[in-house]
């Protein structure tokens, strides 16, 4: 499908948040190996909720996210007994093998929703703060292309040498973000965008990389650096400091 075709598809609903029917996907089909725990990583307990609970509950607390739809894996047996499994606000759907078959799925649910916009937000991103939410929807409202929620990289960044743990060279960093979640696109056009990728066998990190390679440009919202993704032991811990700064500051 050409880049015009993918455009005159896509949703030409843009308006306010008030007026739209913004749907969140959370694709938690993996099952997190290099957290070295006996559980996937978010139904890790940080006080009395999971790290995927913290999840739903910051999508939910804005008024413009309608309904969130969790991508399980088919031998998933703890999202149910979850308290957030009750929220009418919240389905589930079967994820896959990789992320993107989750998101998929999702889409596919999404679209019987009638959803105008899809938020998609990692399952173990539990700090998302509700300003860089708000200001990631009302920032993308503007633009038909999307965006996502990112932040300007500040360390020195090296290039290794293929193959070897030894520095290339020092790569330019004032162009470079970090990417983050949530990803925010109107739905009808990360659908297709991420069909045609799929048809030519295009590896996607994230759901941006499936625009890119339709030859969109989404939109890079700076956001918040305690917006962790906890993949390793470590990141635990520092959740918990940011979760328990952020309930101890509102």
């Amino acid at each position: 499908m050409s880049h015009a075709a993918i455009r005159a598809n896509s949703s030409d609903h843009f308006s306010d948040p008030d007026s739209l029917n913004i749907v969140a996907i959370l694709p938690a089909a993996g099952i997190g190996s290099r957290m070295q725990a006996d559980c996937p990583k978010q139904y890790l307990s940080i006080g009395n909720k999971t790290i995927i609970e913290y999840a739903i509950d910051a999508l939910l607390s804005h008024a413009a996210v309608r309904h969130v739809i969790v991508a399980l894996s088919p031998q998933d047996t703890l999202f149910s007994s979850l308290p957030i499994a009750s929220d009418k606000r919240v389905s589930t759907v079967i994820g896959g093998a990789e992320r993107s078959d989750s998101v998929l799925a999702g889409l596919n649910q999404a679209k019987t929703m009638n959803a105008d916009w899809v938020l998609v937000h990692d399952a173990a991103r539990p700090c998302l703060a509700y300003a860089d939410l708000d200001n990631l929807i009302q920032s993308v409202l503007k633009v038909k292309q999307g965006g996502i929620l990112a932040m300007p990289v500040k360390d020195t960044m090296k290039r290794a040498v293929i193959g070897e743990p030894m520095i290339s060279h020092t790569v330019e960093r004032s162009a470079l973000w970090h990417a983050l979640t949530p990803q925010m696109f109107p739905l009808a056009l990360l659908y297709e965008c991420m069909n045609r990728a799929y048809a030519e066998n295009v590896t996607l990190t994230d759901e941006a990389s499936a625009l890119e390679h339709c030859g969109f440009h989404p939109l890079l919202v700076s956001g918040r650096s305690d917006n962790i993704k906890v993949t390793r032991p470590e990141d635990l811990a520092l959740a918990t400091f940011y979760l328990t700064h952020h309930l101890s500051t509102h």
